[in-house]
């Protein structure tokens, strides 16, 4: 019985390690996009004028003929994280490839970020995103009360096609 009790409690211990492992290795997947964009010229600005943000490190993209891309991010208000949501997008047209980017949406007032919060909020084919590249800086504004900035991490990607991006929110008093 004492083997028994023995070889759980390591088990359960080395589950806790793993899950504390993987949880740092999440966490340092955000801080890293986060500090992208924050010294970014393009960007940067608006982590103080905003209401909040969505950032999503990582989105893979791909297609051929019909395309998708997906990825999972967090929510901000005030610098709090306080919701994890999650992007989808579906795309047709002429595209082959693939790539692989992160991107952040910074929500201008309350209205926007309530839009997006109850999942009333779908990004058209007609939104620009700013794709932010090194030493380069440009003006960039507020689109219907969102501003979009995305930073290429890898891939080609060609592409004349039509869709819009989805977003699913989970607050985080709802988990």
């Amino acid at each position: 019985m004492k083997k028994i009790l023995g070889v759980m409690l390591i088990a359960m211990l080395s589950i806790t390690s793993v899950m504390a492992s993987d949880t740092a290795k999440i966490e340092a997947k955000y801080q890293s996009a986060l500090k992208e964009f924050k010294k970014s010229k393009r960007a940067g600005s608006f982590f103080d004028k905003s209401y909040g943000y969505a950032i999503f490190p990582t989105i893979g993209k791909g297609g051929f003929g019909l395309g998708g891309a997906h990825g999972d991010g967090r929510v901000y208000v005030k610098g709090k994280y306080i919701a994890d949501t999650s992007l989808s997008q579906f795309t047709i047209g002429f595209q082959v490839g693939g790539q692989v980017f992160s991107e952040i949406l910074f929500f201008q007032d309350e209205h926007s970020f309530e839009s997006f919060k109850r999942g009333n909020f779908e990004l058209g084919a007609q939104a620009s995103a700013v794709a932010i590249k090194a030493g380069v800086s440009a003006d960039a504004n507020y689109e219907n009360g969102i501003a979009i900035f995305t930073v290429a991490k890898g891939g080609l990607m060609y592409e004349a096609s039509v869709g819009g991006q989805t977003f699913d929110y989970e607050s985080l008093e709802e988990k």
